[in-house]
This record gives structure tokens, sequence and C-alpha cells, in this order.
């Protein structure tokens, strides 16, 4: 049976991925389709999938900090958005039972307020897969999403405290030992080393932070979280993140075809769920709305809003419960599912052409601007720049290295990660904090003495993007590149790139060249 599953996540994720759509359209589909087929789930499929929101959880922690939670545009608009969608959704629902639609005539106030709650969470599978394909996780906007969807955690755990009436054993305070346990978890992490034993060191936490809240009475799926954030500050959180990667996704393919048991519908219920599938459009102008009243940039309000406009897992969670309780009917499940699945489609669809959607229409998104912008969204314009290089992950911070030691300090390095950007400041480095798919930071910089510029980007997507908007601004200097692969690095060339180097080829050659002079 298993073997099926396989078969069809397969096929259906190669089908999709030929059109050049995300694979996890074509894994709903494989849900569905299974179903309709009259293929039985087994708890292997819900272990898997559980599994992989573990790990999901954990590993959005390791890129998460503590301060980024506390910021007014993430815990306010979250609340914000929430209760004015509620509110919203209220008076929709009541207007569609007006105008003779059944299923929306017999609901409560009760019974509507708790599925515009439901409908009120972003999908935390959905987002992060998108922002991972898309090289996005450290981007000001993804880690704006992120923090939202953290804080959107936080609530769905006091309202399953709530529904469900169980509340935290007392044994719960003594979690708060795992903060000064955290050096004691690094030194077992640095033991790790770099093979086979840091993914499992990995899984080991997350799963046993699910385990140990579960047993006081505290959502399993918080705790892996919370673990992450602990770590996220240690040295190998990067490193364990990459490891963790292909393992998560993996577990993550259970996940969503378990969407897809979830019921047969109707059509009716496919219209109902096309009508809440519509309704995104609202939900994106409210996380906009919000964003830019608290003042951030208008790429970052437009770009953080589309991500986060699709419905999440959780709201089948707390639909199930209320058709447990008795307060919504079963088919209301069903409907809420394709809901949920029509959204995920439709936001990786219109996600991956965010950037150009920008570029089209940035007059009319900068409008909406507060024209007194947050101070970590003002621009720096480095001083003497004449060669920059753009992303400082390992490969990126080694060219900028050696080329400062070569030409000296007209050598400036842009980073969208803010953290690493800090630590390289505080040694003395000249970088600044940017986003290189950001149209308004080329804009901004004057780029008329510098003669060459890198991208050490992980997606070659991303130096595609990149070098048009160069070329848009008027950039008529050099650009370079790498790659990993030959046709990744042909498809670069032709997007004008001068020069693109291919990671592996490269990295031979300075190996063989670096040895030779031994001979010498």
């Amino acid at each position: 049976m298993e073997f099926i599953w396989i078969l069809f996540a397969f096929l259906c994720g190669l089908a999709v991925k030929l059109i050049n759509l995300p694979p996890l359209i074509g894994f709903l589909g494989a849900g569905f389709l299974l179903n309709f087929l009259q293929f039985e789930p087994s708890s292997v499929l819900d272990s898997l999938s559980n599994m992989g929101i573990t790990l999901m959880l954990f590993c959005i922690g390791l890129k998460l900090h503590v301060q980024d939670l506390l910021k007014r545009e993430v815990w306010a608009s979250t609340l914000g958005h929430m209760g004015a969608w509620t509110i919203l959704l209220i008076g929709v629902f009541s207007l569609l039972g007006l105008v003779g639609l059944h299923a929306f005539e017999v609901l409560s106030l009760r019974t509507a307020a708790l599925i515009g709650f439901a409908l009120s969470f972003s999908s935390t599978v959905c987002i992060v897969k998108l922002l991972e394909e898309a090289g996005e996780m450290k981007t000001r906007h993804g880690q704006l999403a992120l923090g939202i969807l953290v804080m959107q955690d936080i609530v769905a755990v006091v309202f399953l405290v709530l529904a469900t009436g169980k509340i935290p054993s007392l044994w719960a305070v003594l979690l708060f030992a795992l903060i000064p346990l955290r050096p004691v978890l690094g030194r077992i992490l640095d033991k790790s080393g770099h093979g086979e034993m840091l993914p499992l060191t990995g899984i080991f936490f997350a799963l046993g932070a699910y385990e140990l809240f579960y047993l006081v009475g505290v959502k399993g799926d918080l705790g892996a979280l919370i673990l992450g954030i602990l770590l996220a500050s240690h040295s190998k959180a990067s490193e364990l993140n990459k490891s963790l990667m292909n393992f998560k996704d993996i577990f993550l393919i259970g996940f969503f075809l378990s969407i897809g048991f979830s019921a047969l519908p109707t059509w009716e219920m496919v219209g109902l769920s096309v009508i809440l599938t519509i309704l995104l459009l609202a939900k994106f102008v409210l996380f906009f709305y919000f964003f830019t009243s608290l003042r951030l940039r208008g790429r970052t309000s437009f770009l953080g809003a589309l991500a986060l406009s699709n419905y999440s897992e959780f709201g089948l969670i707390v639909v199930a419960l209320s058709v447990q309780a008795g307060w919504i009917s079963n088919e209301w499940l069903v409907i809420l599912a394709l809901a949920v699945s029509f959204s995920f489609v439709i936001t990786s669809v219109f996600y991956r052409k965010a950037h150009s959607y920008f570029r089209r229409y940035k007059d009319r998104i900068r409008h909406y601007e507060n024209p007194l912008p947050l101070p970590e969204d003002c621009f720096t314009q480095p001083k003497s720049m004449e060669v920059l290089v753009v992303g400082l992950g390992r490969v990126g911070r080694g060219a900028f290295e050696s080329l400062t030691n070569m030409v000296g300090g007209v050598v400036a390095g842009m980073d969208a990660d803010k953290f690493r950007i800090k630590q390289m400041q505080a040694e003395e480095h000249n970088v600044f904090f940017g986003d290189g798919e950001d149209v308004d930071l080329w804009e901004h910089l004057d780029l008329s003495n510098v003669k060459l510029i890198l991208l050490a980007l992980p997606s070659s997507d991303d130096c595609v993007n990149v070098v048009k908007q160069l070329r848009s601004t008027g950039y008529n200097g050099q650009v370079a590149a790498i790659a990993r692969y030959q046709d990744e690095r042909d498809d670069m060339m032709k997007a004008g790139i001068n020069n693109v180097f291919n990671f592996y080829t490269e990295a031979g050659t300075g190996f063989a060249e670096e040895s030779l002079s031994l001979l010498r």
C-alpha cells in the first residue's frame, strides 16, 4: 500500500513539475485521486505527516529570533488581521445567507465566527515550502511571514486549551528549565559532528521536544518550534537546518496526501469552497492594509501579504473539534478541506511570479506606503563601492574576503540575513543589509561607480531576477554569478550575466591549481 502512495505522489508531482508548477500541487491532487479510487489511508501516513510538520516547525525555530516576534508589525498585524477577518466573514456569510444560499443561511452567529476564525490562519506548510524554494526565508518579508505564522501558532494553542478544556499540568512550568539548559543542548549539537549524526540529532531534538510538551499537556508542535528557537543562535543552526531539509520534505508529502483523504466532495461543496477561495483576495487586502499601516514598505507588504493569503491546515483542526462538539455540520469539514487545497494551489502559482507583479505595479503599490518607513527599512549606501558581492553565505563570504584582500576597501558585501550582517559589521567588514531581489534597493543605491557585481545566491532564478532588475535600473557594469549545474549556467548566461562559474567545476580547478603549487 505504501508503494501505491509513493507511485501516485511521484506521478502527480512529476506531472505538475513538467508544466512548471510546484510539486506540492501534484501531491494534493494525488491524495484526492487516491481517495476517489477508494484507497484507504493508514496510520503510517498520519505518522509521516505529523513527523513532517514537527520537523518543519523545528526548522522554522532554527531561523527565528525571539526579538522578531516582539516587533509591533508582527504581533499587531497578526491579532488585528485575525479579528478583522473573522468579523468580515461573519458579515459575508450573513449576506450570502440572505441571498438564499442554504449552507450559509442555517449558520448561527457562533458557527460563522468559528469558521471565520478557522480561515484566519495561514498555512505554515505551504508558506515555508514557497519561501524555501525561492530562497527567501531570511528576507524581510520572509521573516515577517514566519513571525506571523508563529504568532498564529500561539493563538492556536490558546484556542485548543479553551476548546478542549485540557489545561496544561502543573509540570508544564518545568519547561522553562530548557532556557538554562541551552548551553548543554549546544554542546550536544557540537559533538554530533557533520555526518549522519547531525540530522539524527536534529530529529531527536524535534521529536523529543514534541513528546516533552505533549506529556505536560501542551501542544507538541509548539515544543519543537520553541526548541528550534532556543538553538537558533548556535553556530551550527544553519548546518543543522540544511541537514534536515530533505527529511522534512519527504515526510511532508504525507501531509499533502492526507488532505486529499479527508473526504470526497459533492458539486455543491466544491461550489462553496470556490466561494471561500475567492475570499482570499480580501485576506490579501487586509494583510496589505495592516502592513502598510504599520509603516512597512510597499514591497514588503505586498510580498508578505501574498505569501500569507491562503488557508491553513489548522483550520481543519478547528472545524473537526467544532464538529465533535456539535457546533458545525460535518459537510463544513469537507468544504474547508477543499478550500485549503485550492488556496495552496492559488498561492503556489501566484507567489512564484510575485516579483514580476511587483515590478509591473510598483508605482501603484508604493502609493500606499507610509512616508516615514521603519528604521530598519531605510537603505544604506556604502562608501567608495566599486565591487559588490550579493549574498554572504560560505561562497559569497569567501569571495568577499578574497576580493577585500586583493583590492581593499572598495569591495562591499550585501546580504538579506540581518543577523549575519550585524555580526560582520561588528567585525568591521564593509557590509550592509539588503535583499538582492528588491527593486526598491537598486533604485535607491548609487551604482555609478560600481564596476563589478558578484551574485553568490543559492538559486539560479534569484540570480536571473537580480540581473533583470539591475539592467532595468540602467546598470551597465559587469555581473558574475555561480551555478551548480550546467543547465543553470546556460539559463543565467542567456539572461545577461557576463560570466557564470560552475560551482563544482571551478572548485575542482581551484583545488588542482593550489595543489600544483606544492610541486613548485
